[in-house]
């Protein structure tokens, strides 16, 4: 696959600049390109992943890769190094996680994670899970909700949470949960998991199921609301989960749930696609649909952990805001703690990766693959 080089530089010590937008412009950047190399690279970090969703059917999920070493944003970094690998990724890349010296990335629509190495991009090991959606490590394990069942299917069963032992990779253990389980989160030895019930609209599921991992089984069901999806704990042990809302009568909403006592002990009129925790801070943003109008409403947002107040700033700046079609993904640097956001555009056509700073301003864009969803550091 060719390369497209960035020229970068670095604006400070810790600041990454890419002197191109790709948004603007399709053209084809050549291998002979010799990139400027940066400076001073970013301290600990040596780049990130990003998966592209791609979407359902089109096996088009891929992975690229950021090297803040050479300053080269590369594409189908998987495809590259596995040429065998006739189908490259997959079809739907829907998350994915470092642990160790491996990089998992969960292929919903093809049924599998793929078990990476994530310095060297090899394929490891592929892991056959049926409808398989989020991931979270602990204690050795890897923790993988899955629907279970055809995709779409609205009488399918309830899903489950898949352990995975991140030494033999293996499926060691299994749980049920509710239908179509989302997110999940670990904290004192429990997963809490989302339960969406998104294939039988209105029967929403609406609880977070908590399972203890040492016995493996499901204890309780907290009541939350209709349709939940993201989760995210904060530094006080409090989970913070997301309602899609009916998408008719009932908005997004975002609840709190503390974990002493598990229960909903605070809820926000925000409305919620995604969102990411960073020095206390929350960092929301929403394309909330409505059948009703049919149109998504856009909107950014920020709230204080700590005082769990929402703040009144958004985290970018009114200018900037156009320049994202549609949100789908959201991380921060920790070392530059800039604001890394994909843009998944018409969802068929290459997305865009836009960095803002801090402070809520532009500071580059790189063209991505189809879809673009999540990025993780290394």
């Amino acid at each position: 696959m060719n390369k497209r080089k960035l020229s970068v530089q670095i604006a400070s010590a810790l600041a990454v600049v890419l002197f191109f937008n790709a948004c603007s412009s399709n053209e084809n950047f050549d291998d002979s390109i010799t990139p400027e190399i940066p400076t001073e690279p970013i301290a600990d970090l040596k780049g990130f992943y990003l998966l592209n969703e791609g979407n359902m059917s089109m096996n088009k999920a891929a992975l690229d890769y950021m090297d803040f070493e050479t300053g080269i944003y590369e594409k189908e970094v998987f495809r590259t190094a596995n040429p065998e690998e006739v189908g490259g990724l997959g079809d739907v890349g829907n998350d994915m996680g470092i642990y160790g010296s491996k990089l998992y990335v969960v292929v919903n629509a093809s049924n599998k994670v793929e078990v990476i190495d994530v310095n060297t991009r090899k394929k490891i090991k592929q892991i056959n899970v049926d409808n398989c959606r989020y991931i979270k490590f602990y204690n050795g394990k890897a923790y993988l909700t899955t629907y279970l069942g055809v995709i779409g299917d609205p009488d399918a069963a309830n899903g489950k949470i898949m352990e995975i032992d991140t030494t033999s990779l293996s499926v060691t253990r299994s749980v049920n949960v509710g239908r179509q389980p989302e997110e999940l989160v670990i904290h004192n030895d429990k997963i809490y998991v989302a339960n969406s019930g998104g294939y039988s609209p209105p029967d929403y599921e609406s609880t977070v199921s908590v399972v203890d991992i040492a016995s493996f089984e499901e204890t309780k069901r907290i009541e939350v609301e209709v349709n939940l999806h993201r989760m995210q704990i904060d530094s006080e042990g409090d989970i913070y989960v997301s309602s899609r809302g009916d998408y008719y009568e009932t908005p997004s909403k975002l609840f709190v749930i503390d974990t002493e006592i598990d229960e909903v002990t605070e809820s926000f009129d925000l409305a919620v696609s995604n969102m990411t925790i960073f020095d206390d801070i929350m960092y929301i943003y929403s394309t909330e649909f409505s059948y009703v109008t049919g149109e998504n409403t856009i909107s950014y947002n920020r709230l204080d952990t700590k005082t769990e107040t929402i703040l009144t700033d958004s985290f970018i700046s009114d200018e900037d805001k156009d320049l994202i079609k549609i949100p789908y993904g959201i991380t921060i640097n920790p070392e530059t703690k800039d604001i890394l956001i994909t843009d998944a555009k018409d969802y068929v056509t290459p997305g865009t990766l836009y960095c803002f700073s801090s402070e809520g301003a532009f500071k580059w864009s790189v063209e991505t693959g189809d879809i673009p969803n999540k990025v993780v550091f290394n």
